[in-house]
Parts: structure tokens; sequence; C-alpha cells
């Protein structure tokens, strides 16, 4: 993986499996390409790669592409919004999720680290101890 190159589908997968132990789930038969990415504590969703149609993102050229939807807090998503590669989130809340083009737009190693912040914001809540 060359550092400041773009994110792919295969650099994402490749990713989660070494960083967090990853596999990507394959849940519809209709659509076979998307591929969710869950937490094994929470079994929450951290990321979500699909295939879809460009036209559907407002991109412009004929047939799919991939892309990641991550969950990403609100000021960042619309810091990153004004950057290469990413896009409105295609398919879940358009809030706190953001898409990702996995075409080797979106620098690789920024996507890691929204990767990261996507897996810890899934984490299980930690249980404070009360003390009255």
């Amino acid at each position: 993986m060359k550092k400041g190159t773009g994110a792919t589908r295969a650099d994402v997968l490749e990713y989660a499996a070494n960083q967090y132990g990853t596999q990507p789930e394959y849940l519809w038969a209709d659509v076979p390409n998307y591929a969710v990415l869950r937490r094994t504590d929470t079994r929450k969703w951290y990321g979500i790669i699909m295939d879809v149609p460009r036209f559907r993102l407002g991109l412009p050229g004929d047939g799919v592409t991939d892309i990641l939807d991550i969950k990403c807090d609100a000021f960042a998503r619309e810091v990153l919004l004004d950057q290469p590669g990413f896009v409105p989130c295609y398919h879940l809340n358009k809030v706190h999720w953001i898409g990702v083009l996995l075409d080797g737009t979106a620098d690789k190693d920024l996507v890691y680290q929204l990767i990261d912040d996507s897996y810890a914001s899934v984490a299980p809540k930690s249980r404070r101890k009360r003390t009255d």
C-alpha cells in the first residue's frame, strides 16, 4: 500500500481485515457486491461498500463506481464534502454518514483515518460507575 495514493475497494477490505479482523458480509442476493463492515463486539456497521450507478451520485459518465459509506461527525462531513473523492452518503443517514469514492480519488491515508473513526464511533458504550 503506497502512502498518499487513492483508496480502492481492495485497499479498504484489506485495511479492515488487517486492522480489525473484519471480514466483509455480503447480505443481499439482489446486490451481491454490497459488502457490510461490522464490529464483532457490537455487531454495528462501521461501513458499507457498494457499487452504485454514477448518475445516482451526481457523477458524470456511465456505469457504476464503488463507494464506501462510513460514519462521520456532522462537522467533519461538511469539510470533507469540499474535498475530491467525497460525496453525500448514498444510502444511510445523510448527517452522520459520508460517501467515499473508491476510484482512487480520495486519499488512502485519510480514508483509513475515517475508517478508524467510524469503527470507534460504534464501539460499546462504556458504563459509568454511579457514585450516589
